[in-house]
C-alpha cells in the first residue's frame, strides 16, 4: 500500500487511486503535523518540544484527564470539605512577596452563580498562566477562610479564553500542557478535531481480524480514536481506552515473541550435562543452606544448559537474595563440561567485589585435569579490568585464550578485541540494564570461533513488577529469588528531615561506629554543581571531618577517583581500617561488607526508590542490626514525599517495584536510554495486567510457530513500522 502524499491529505483532496483504503499508522506517521489547518512553523516546533512530529503522534496525544461538563456543579454547590471541580472564569488575579522570599498568587474566579477564591503558594507562574477573562477547570479541596470559599493550590486545567460556550454540557477533554512551549488544551483540541476531519475521507485501518476483536470484546480502531478524545460518556472512554491499551501492549508483545522464535529458530548452542562431580563438590562445600527460590533457579538453569538451544534467562532477586551463588552454579556448570564461564559487571568496583565473593567460595576448589599427577588442579578464576597492569593483563588474556582460565571475572575490558576465549559456554552479565544491547550480544555472540552462542544469564537486583518483566523481558526466561537466606535481618528505615532530625542522626551514626560497626554516607554528586542544589561527596567529606564525624576515620569513594584510589579506599573500608564511607552512588550494587550497619544518603529526595532501596540493600547483610537513613531537603516534592514515605514503610523490593511503577510510569520500554517516545502512551503496568496477559496471548495465537505474521499482513506491516520507529540495533538484538 503507498502512502498518501502529505500535500495531498493537507490540501483536503481525496488520495488517487495509488492511496486506497483506510489510512494505517505507518501512513499517519509519515504526514508531518503542519500539514494541518493552524499548525505553522512555530507551532510545529512547540509541539515537537512535547513529542508530538506527526498526525499519529498527534492522535496519540491522548488526554490526561476529562472534565464532565454534563453534571458540572456550580460554585454555589461546591461544599466546604469536598473534593471537587469546578469550571469557572478568572475574575481578578493578585499577588504579594511573603516572608522568606516566597510569592502568593491569588485568584478570584466566578460563575453564574457565585464566586471562590484559588490561592497559590510559590507559583509565581500562575499569575501569566490565569489572566483575567479566562475559563478555568480547577479541582481540589473547598475550604472555609474567612466566610469564603477558597481552594489552595488546586490542580489547574486552563479550557479557554472564555469562547468555550462550545464545550459546555460536554465531557471535556484535557490535554498536557506547556506553558514553556505556548502549548495549551483547547489548542491540541483544535488541531485533534482537524486531524480527524481530515482522515475521515479515507477512514484509519484497523488491522486486528474480526475474531479476536470478538475474542477480547473491544471496539474497532477508528471509533476508539474518536472515542478517546471526544467520548459523550465515562462508559464510551472506557472501552476507547481498553482497546487502544490492547493496541500498545500487542505491538510490544508482537515484537517479542517473534525476536523470540525468530532467535530460537536460528540460534545454535552448546548442550551441557548440569549433574556431576564438581556440581555435587559445590553445594557440598556450601556453609550454608540454599533457599528454596534458589533450587528452584538452579533448577531453571540445569534444564536450560541442557540444550543445544541458548539459555536466555533473566534471573530476578531482590538485594542480597543471593544471586552471586545461583550465578556461580551456572559458571561451574560451564567449567564441569571443560567450557570457561564469564561473569560481566558494569563497574570496576563491583566486577572486584564479585572476584573477591566468588574466591571465597572457590577457595581450595579442585577441578579434574588428567595431565597432574593427582588428576585434579586448583580451579582458575581470574579478573580483567581496565585497571589491570599490563604485565596482569598479557597474562590473563593468554590464559583466557588457551582455556586454562576457568571462570574470568571482569568489566568492559572484557569486550576488547584482544580478549578471545578457547571455549566460552556460558555468560552471566550483572545488573545487565547497565550494559548498552550491542555490548551484552558482544561477549555472547564474539565468544567461540565455532559460531555456536554461549548460555546467557542476566541478573538483575531490581525488582521489577510482575506486569513490566511480562512486557520488557518477553523474550526472556524468567527465575525470581523472592526469599531472602537466613540471617538477613530487616534494615530500619527512616526519613530524616529538619537541623533536630539531623543532628540527633549523625549521633546515632557516631555510636554505632564506636561500638564497632561501620557506616556509608552517600551524596548524589561529586563536585559542585550551580544547577542542582545537591550536596557532593568532596564537600560532604570535609564537613564530616571538620564537624560531625570528627576524630572517626572517613573515607572518600567516587567514580572519577583513579582506579588505584577506588580500590585503596574500598580495600581499607573492607578491612575495617574506616569507620565510614563517603561515597556517590558507585556502591549501589554489589558491595558486600557485613560490618557495615548505617547508611545515610544525603539528598534522598533527589533519588528514585529502586536506588534507594540499592544503596539500603549495602547494609544488613550481617547479623548485625542495621539502619537507614533517608535524609531530604527541606521543602521536598509532594512525589519524593511519596518515594521516602514508601521506603520507610517496606523493607520488600517487589513491592516498591509495583509502587515505584506506580508513582514514575513506565518509560520507554524498547529504548535503552529511557528516553525519547514513550511505546505506551496509554497503557499502565501499574493497572492494566488483565490486557498484558491478553496481548501475550493474543501473540501467541496470531504469530505461527516460525516466527512471522504471513497470515495477517497489515498487522505485520504495523509491527514491522512500530519496530523500525524504535532503536532497531535494540530491537534486533535484545
Amino acid at each position: 500500500m503507498s502512502p498518501p502524499q502529505p500535500s495531498q491529505l493537507a490540501a483536503g483532496r481525496s488520495p488517487g487511486a495509488a492511496a486506497k483504503g483506510p489510512l494505517t499508522l505507518r501512513e499517519l506517521d509519515a504526514i508531518s503535523v503542519d500539514r494541518l489547518n493552524g499548525v505553522g512553523p512555530q507551532r510545529r516546533k512547540a509541539l515537537a518540544e512535547v513529542g508530538v512530529e506527526s498526525v499519529f503522534d498527534l492522535l496519540t496525544y491522548y488526554p490526561r484527564r476529562y472534565v464532565d461538563r454534563t453534571s458540572q456543579a456550580p460554585i454555589s454547590e461546591a461544599a466546604v470539605g469536598a473534593e471537587m471541580t469546578v469550571v469557572a472564569d478568572v475574575h481578578a488575579v493578585s499577588s504579594r512577596r511573603l516572608r522568606g522570599g516566597r510569592r502568593l498568587v491569588s485568584v478570584e474566579v466566578t460563575d453564574a452563580t457565585g464566586a471562590l477564591s484559588a490561592v497559590f503558594f510559590n507559583q509565581a507562574w500562575r499569575e501569566r498562566q490565569l489572566t483575567e477573562g479566562r475559563t478555568v477547570a480547577l479541582f481540589g479541596k473547598v475550604e472555609n477562610y474567612r466566610g469564603r470559599k477558597q481552594m489552595t493550590n488546586p490542580v489547574v486545567d486552563v479550557l479557554g479564553d472564555g469562547s468555550t460556550s462550545d464545550r459546555t454540557g460536554k465531557i471535556v477533554a484535557i490535554y498536557a500542557q506547556s506553558e514553556a512551549a505556548g502549548i495549551v488544551t483547547w489548542d491540541v483540541a483544535n488541531w485533534v478535531a482537524e486531524a480527524q476531519r481530515r482522515c475521515s475521507a479515507r477512514g484509519i485501518a484497523d488491522p486486528l481480524p474480526d475474531w479476536l476483536r470478538s475474542r477480547f470484546d473491544v471496539i474497532d480502531r477508528p471509533s476508539a480514536l474518536a472515542d478517546i478524545h471526544g467520548p459523550s460518556s465515562a462508559a464510551e472512554q472506557a472501552a476507547a481506552r481498553d482497546r487502544l491499551v490492547f493496541d500498545e501492549l500487542l505491538r510490544v508483545q508482537l515484537v517479542l515473541r517473534s525476536q523470540r522464535l525468530a532467535r530460537e529458530a536460528n540460534e545454535l548452542g552448546i548442550a551441557h550435562e548440569p549433574a556431576g562431580a564438581l556440581i555435587e563438590g559445590f553445594h557440598r562445600l556450601l556453609p550454608y543452606e540454599l533457599t528454596g527460590a534458589q533450587r528452584r533457579a538452579m533448577a531453571d538453569i540445569d534444564a536450560d544448559v541442557s540444550t543445544v538451544r541458548p539459555m536466555h534467562r533473566l534471573l530476578q532477586g531482590d538485594v542480597g537474595s543471593g544471586k552471586t551463588l545461583v550465578a556461580l552454579h551456572a559458571l561451574l556448570i560451564a567449567v564441569q563440561n571443560r567450557h570457561q564461564g564469564a561473569l560481566m559487571a558494569p563497574t570496576e568496583v563491583l566486577a572486584e567485589q564479585h572476584f573477591i565473593a566468588l574466591r571465597a567460595l572457590l577457595d581450595g576448589f579442585e577441578v579434574p585435569d588428567e595431565a597432574r599427577l593427582g588428576g585434579t588442579r586448583p580451579l582458575r578464576l581470574r579478573l580483567l579490568s581496565g585497571s589491570s597492569s599490563a604485565a596482569q593483563r598479557r597474562e590473563v588474556l593468554v590464559e583466557i585464550a588457551t582455556g586454562a582460565a576457568d571462570i574470568v571475572v571482569g568489566t568492559h575490558a572484557l569486550l576488547e578485541e584482544s580478549v578471545k576465549f578457547g571455549s566460552l559456554s556460558v555468560v552471566v552479565v550483572d545488573e545487565q540494564h547497565r550494559f548498552g544491547v550491542s555490548q551484552r550480544a558482544q561477549l555472547r555472540e564474539g565468544g567461540r570461533d565455532d559460531r555456536r552462542i554461549p548460555h546467557l544469564l542476566v541478573m538483575t537486583a531490581t525488582p521489577i513488577p510482575r506486569t513490566a518483566a511480562m512486557t520488557v523481558y518477553g523474550d526472556l526466561d524468567v527465575s525470581v529469588l523472592d526469599e531472602l537466606p537466613p540471617g538477613r535481618k530487616r534494615v530500619a528505615t527512616q526519613w530524616v528531615h529538619g537541623p533536630l532530625a539531623t543532628e540527633s542522626m549523625w549521633s546515632e551514626v557516631r555510636d554505632e561506629v564506636e561500638s564497632g560497626r561501620q557506616a556509608y554516607v552517600v551524596c548524589p554528586l561529586i563536585t559542585e554543581s550551580e544547577s542542582l542544589d545537591a550536596r557532593s561527596a568532596e564537600r560532604m567529606h570535609a564537613e564530616l571531618v571538620a564537624g560531625a564525624l570528627a576524630g572517626l576515620r572517613v573515607g572518600l569513594l567516587h567514580g572519577r577517583m583513579p582506579p588505584a584510589d577506588k580500590e585503596r579506599a574500598m580495600a581499607r573500608f573492607r578491612a575495617g581500617k574506616l569507620d565510614a564511607l563517603v561515597a556517590t552512588t558507585v556502591i549501589e550494587v554489589g558491595i558486600d561488607i557485613p560490618n557495615a550497619t548505617v547508611m545515610v544518603v544525603l539528598s534522598a529526595d533527589r533519588f528514585g526508590i529502586a536506588q534507594l532501596h540499592q544503596l539500603r540493600g549495602r547494609v544488613g547483610r550481617g547479623s548485625h542490626a542495621s539502619s537507614c537513613y533517608l535524609v531530604s531537603d527541606d521543602d521536598p516534592t509532594p512525589t519524593a514525599v511519596q518515594r521516602l514515605t514508601a521506603l520507610s514503610e517496606s523493607n520488600d523490593g517487589f513491592e516498591l517495584a509495583e509502587r515505584d511503577l506506580e508513582l514514575r510510569g513506565e518509560g520507554t520500554l524498547f529504548d535503552e536510554r529511557q528516553s525519547g517516545r514513550s511505546d505506551l502512551k496509554l497503557a499502565s503496568l501499574a493497572r492494566d495486567l488483565a490486557w498484558v496477559q491478553a496481548a501475550r496471548d493474543a501473540a501467541i495465537d496470531l504469530i505461527a510457530a516460525d516466527g512471522d505474521l504471513d497470515a495477517h499482513p497489515a498487522l505485520a506491516d504495523e509491527v514491522d513500522w512500530f519496530a523500525s520507529r524504535r532503536d532497531p540495533d535494540y530491537l534486533q538484538r535484545s
